[in-house]
């Protein structure tokens, strides 16, 4: 389809005259989206998604465009926006508007205000599945939509943070019908969240700071999965890593890795670069700033802006002004500077692309794919969190590595009897 056989469909975007471009880029993404592409294809043949309406509240990236894509070949009636107000692709959302027909709703360095209203607009769509990538939507409409809930037949979750949100929702009975639990899949955590965040992380922060990262150190906060990748990627750049965490287990684990483990008030004077990758609240606070050195550099890739206390920031400072784009440099009382990346938001998204698009391939396969067993388990899941099956994770799997060329071994029959039949011995 082009913007010469159809009709725009309502939208939000910042220049349609970008279309071209957009439309290039996610053709160059769908490159390395072989597995969406087949799933793409068969949902054309299918519709399994026919006369359903569907919102989706992602990063509007070339990679989520190839998802929307899919989706759309399924049948649904999309409205897509921004889950992140740095994370928008001007030019994608341009191409999905104007080339595909699909509503998008999403500006890059959008206000609060507007992402708000954005949400509401989203929720207008009377959606039967959602596609969330933080929890924000759902939210708004458990909290101020309850009269909607009844059209639900249920949700997708992308992210820890929108799952920490969701059992959280869970445990206080709010929680009134099934999400799908994408951010747990092996295929998505095993490989976005390690290899994507890893990379696109040090990607975001080498992008607007073209600094060396061999012989800084670094400080990680968290070693979840995507807390992993990072501290994989920024060791294998050359830099010394220090891990700081709460979890006992995943602190272990950070040593047997072979990093520093420590407290963050202890790290504070120690490293050059601060990156917060666990999704709470406040992991770097006004302390921290007093004892870091002059010239350290925080940012954040957990999902929300709320890792780094820039509140606190900001009281101990004298004077802010941007040097680069999306560095700015916060002069403290003490006459020291500390210089924050990205606003405190995904630095991955505000100051690079994201998730490379082959990684990305596994995530999206998930999310297109549960919202398929949404629809054709509709009535019979009960409401609360449900994982993407096993047969679909390895189904994704073998997707993947036969287009990678890759082949691997099967179990004989005497092996499959053999890990089937109990024995008392050898």
């Amino acid at each position: 389809m082009t913007s010469a056989t159809l009709s725009l469909p309502k939208h939000e975007v910042k220049d349609l005259s970008l279309a071209p471009l957009g439309k290039q880029r996610i053709g160059w993404a769908a490159r390395e989206m072989p597995v969406l592409a087949q799933i793409r294809e068969r949902f054309a043949q299918e519709k399994p998604l026919a006369g359903l309406r569907l919102v989706a509240c992602c990063h509007i990236t070339t990679e989520t465009a190839n998802l929307a894509l899919a989706l759309q070949a399924g049948g649904a009636d999309s409205v897509l926006i921004a889950s992140n107000p740095l994370s928008t692709q001007d030019d994608v959302a341009a191409s999905l508007v104007a080339d595909h027909g699909i509503s998008v709703f999403a500006l890059k360095g959008e206000d609060v205000a507007t992402y708000r209203r954005h949400v509401q607009i989203a929720l207008d769509h009377r959606p039967n599945l959602i596609i969330d990538d933080g929890g924000d939507v759902t939210a708004e409409l458990v909290q101020h939509r309850q009269e909607q809930l009844s059209e639900l037949i249920g949700t997708t979750e992308e992210t820890t943070t929108g799952l920490v949100r969701l059992r959280a929702m869970l445990k206080a009975g709010v929680l009134s019908f099934p999400v799908m639990t994408v951010n747990d899949a092996e295929t998505k955590h095993l490989f976005d969240n390690r290899y994507g965040t890893g990379q696109s992380t040090l990607d975001g922060i080498l992008r607007c700071t073209n600094i060396l990262l061999a012989g800084k150190t670094v400080v990680v906060a968290g070693y979840g999965w995507c807390a992993k990748g990072v501290a994989m990627r920024a060791r294998g750049m050359g830099s010394q890593v220090i891990v700081t965490e709460v979890n006992p287990v995943r602190a272990l684990e950070a040593v047997m890795d072979g990093f520093r483990v420590m407290p963050m008030e202890e790290a504070a004077a120690l490293g050059d670069i601060f990156i917060t990758v666990t999704g709470n609240k406040h992991v770097i606070r006004g302390e921290h700033f007093d004892r870091m050195k002059d010239g350290a550099m925080v940012c954040n890739a957990g999902h929300f802006d709320i890792e780094i206390d820039l509140v606190a920031l900001q009281e101990r400072s004298v004077s802010r002004q941007t040097v680069r784009p999306f560095v700015e440099e916060y002069r403290l009382q003490s006459g020291k500077s500390v210089v924050v990346l990205g606003e405190g938001r995904l630095i991955n998204l505000a100051a690079a692309e994201g998730h490379p698009a082959s990684v990305m391939d596994m995530s999206f396969a998930n999310q297109a794919l549960a919202c398929e067993y949404l629809v054709k388990n509709r009535g019979r899941l009960a409401p609360g969190l449900h994982p993407i099956p096993l047969e679909v994770d390895e189904a994704i799997a073998r997707l993947k590595l036969k287009a990678m060329g890759i082949q691997i071994d099967s179990l004989t029959p005497e092996q499959i009897e053999y890990g089937n039949t109990w024995t008392a011995g050898t």
